[in-house]
């Protein structure tokens, strides 16, 4: 806790006591007020002349006290507690699994009434748990619809062919076709396993360990080999652009960081096109760009392309589960780089940079 968010507190606390004080006071001048008056009106000295009347009148008094007391207290401790109790209802209401509760700031405190600033703090904070719940919520809904698409299409895939296997009658041809079918879902099924996995790895990792120095440009062409055979089925013609180029990092979160950028390319580039894989050197950073033709993509998806498990094709044409693009920003973080994406005019372009 800050110096500051311990003074604020300090002076609600202190204000609070104030006003518990002033109506305890107010409560005290009332009574007193009330007696004088008795005095003046010489009723009181009627009230003493009997010892019944004494105790009648004292327990009046103790009474009248009771109740003005309550009554003072609840009218002035309602103005700063009611803030208060509006967020206990608040966190009741979030507690429900209503997270689209929110609070609305009172202009009384945003003029420092009371030096209540804390309290307009207070609801700020409130809203930002709302909103960051509600997100959490929705992100929940993806992963679980998505990947409840995701995981069902190859297991009833494999399943169904295993089926027609066991069945026999069975040309050769077609036991080798069905075959290769169910060793596709399976690595299907364990890239997806493996990509959840990394990004679990990535996001509880919140320093590199395994930084190295090693040469980028081997790596990049590395990468555009292993996705030849995705590449070449849809006869992508890829361009390389880019000189020998030597950088400091962890190789191995790296690599994945290309491998996805450029899995991504393929998966929504037209038959026939080309790729381009592109680095660039100046004296502070390395520049790797990922450029591929094909459907723009929208604002709205562009705010959250980099948000796990969200995927932008709704539909599912495309493979994938919305994990690649979350760990290419996450590992960049790791690294103290940056993410940058473009989409125009049929172009969509993922520039990573990172500092030498």
């Amino acid at each position: 806790m800050t110096r500051t968010e311990r003074r604020e507190r300090l002076t609600i606390s202190l204000v609070i006591s104030l006003f518990v004080f002033a109506a305890l006071f107010i409560a005290a001048v009332i009574v007193g007020a009330a007696v004088l008056i008795l005095l003046h009106y010489d009723l009181l000295q009627v009230a003493a002349s009997s010892a019944e009347g004494l105790t009648l009148f004292v327990i009046l008094l103790m009474l009248t006290s009771l109740v003005v007391g309550v009554v003072v207290s609840w009218l002035v401790i309602r103005m700063p507690l009611g803030p208060v109790n509006k967020l206990i209802n608040g966190l009741d209401r979030l507690a429900s699994g209503r997270f689209d509760t929110r609070m609305v700031p009172e202009k009384r405190y945003e003029k420092k009434l009371y030096d209540l600033r804390v309290i307009g703090a207070l609801t700020t904070s409130f809203n930002t748990l709302a909103e960051e719940l509600e997100h959490t919520e929705m992100l929940r809904s993806d992963f679980i619809n998505n990947f409840s698409h995701e995981f069902k299409t190859p297991i009833v895939s494999i399943a169904g062919f295993a089926k027609l296997l066991k069945r026999g009658n069975l040309t050769e041809e077609q036991k080798t076709e069905y075959l290769d079918i169910i060793e596709e879902e399976s690595l299907r099924l364990s890239a997806m396993a493996t990509n959840v996995l990394n990004l679990t790895k990535v996001e509880n990792q919140a320093i590199l360990t395994d930084k190295s120095e090693y040469n980028l440009s081997e790596q990049l062409r590395t990468c555009v080999l292993l996705l030849e055979a995705k590449w070449e089925r849809k006869r992508l013609e890829p361009e390389l652009d880019f000189d020998e180029i030597r950088i400091e990092g962890s190789e191995e979160l790296l690599k994945e960081v290309w491998i996805n950028l450029l899995d991504n390319a393929v998966k929504f580039a037209p038959e026939g096109s080309s790729i381009l894989l592109k680095a660039e050197e100046t004296p502070g950073a390395v520049t790797v760009t990922v450029k591929n033709e094909g459907p723009d993509i929208s604002p709205e998806a562009m705010n959250r392309i980099f948000n796990k498990f969200y995927q932008a094709d709704e539909s599912h044409a495309a493979e994938g589960n919305g994990v690649g693009l979350a760990i290419v920003k996450r590992v960049a973080e790791l690294h103290g780089g940056t993410v940058a994406v473009t989409s125009s005019g049929g172009i969509t372009s993922f520039s990573v940079t990172l500092p030498k």
